[in-house]
């Protein structure tokens, strides 16, 4: 009687322990090659060859929109929203919103992006506008997604799901080879092997 109970209460936990585990494993697995082969390539940034391609726009603020551009009591805040709106029809430019910093003579407002960088910068007493697009390609875009660098709030998100879903996929995994452990002799010492080697070559060859 006891042996039956046994059977049925490891044929559930391995039917739910395998449902999770392809669960998780699916949900990773295209992030999860896309994680591998971008730690791969920060791995080796400094052999990969980037030519940065930077793009340069100009406009000229209109004398009323220039008189708008008074001294905003902070050091960072965003210009006046008609001003936002003649530099994105202008130069193509999105600084609605976002902070600048103020100085006598100009606004600089930054604005990083996944794979590249950008900044508007705008004369106080001129008008003149210049906006600067630096994009580094598709494999720095790879790496900064990686990173989480600029990448905005909904990456952040899918980023904290994806390592919800592999360490799922970690713990149902490592509580499988728990259950079949008995019929495969090599599954501690590789689990071990598994903990062990990181654990040597972080400590003899990190410093």
């Amino acid at each position: 009687m006891r042996d039956t109970v046994d059977r049925q209460r490891r044929a559930f936990w391995l039917k739910h322990l395998h449902r999770w585990h392809w669960i998780s494993s699916a949900v990773s697995l295209v992030a999860l090659l896309l994680f591998s082969i971008t730690g791969f390539t920060l791995n080796h940034a400094a052999r990969i060859e980037a030519s940065p391609a930077v793009s340069r726009f100009a406009a000229t603020l209109p004398a009323p929109m220039l008189r708008q551009l008074t001294d905003p009591g902070a050091k960072s805040a965003p210009v006046p929203p008609a001003v936002a709106e003649f530099v994105r029809a202008e130069t193509g430019a999105r600084i609605e919103g976002r902070a600048g910093d103020w100085s006598d003579d100009e606004v600089y407002v930054s604005l990083p992006r996944a794979g590249g960088d950008a900044w508007v910068a705008i004369d106080r007493e001129t008008g003149d506008v210049q906006y600067e697009v630096t994009d580094r390609g598709w494999l720095a875009w790879l790496n900064d997604l990686h990173k989480g660098r600029n990448t905005g709030p909904v990456w952040s998100a899918f980023i904290d799901v994806f390592a919800l879903a592999c360490l799922v996929f970690a713990v149902t995994g490592l509580v499988l080879l728990k259950m079949h452990a008995a019929q495969r002799g090599m599954t501690w010492p590789m689990v071990a092997l598994g903990f062990v080697l990181p654990v040597v070559i972080a400590l003899l060859f990190i410093h």
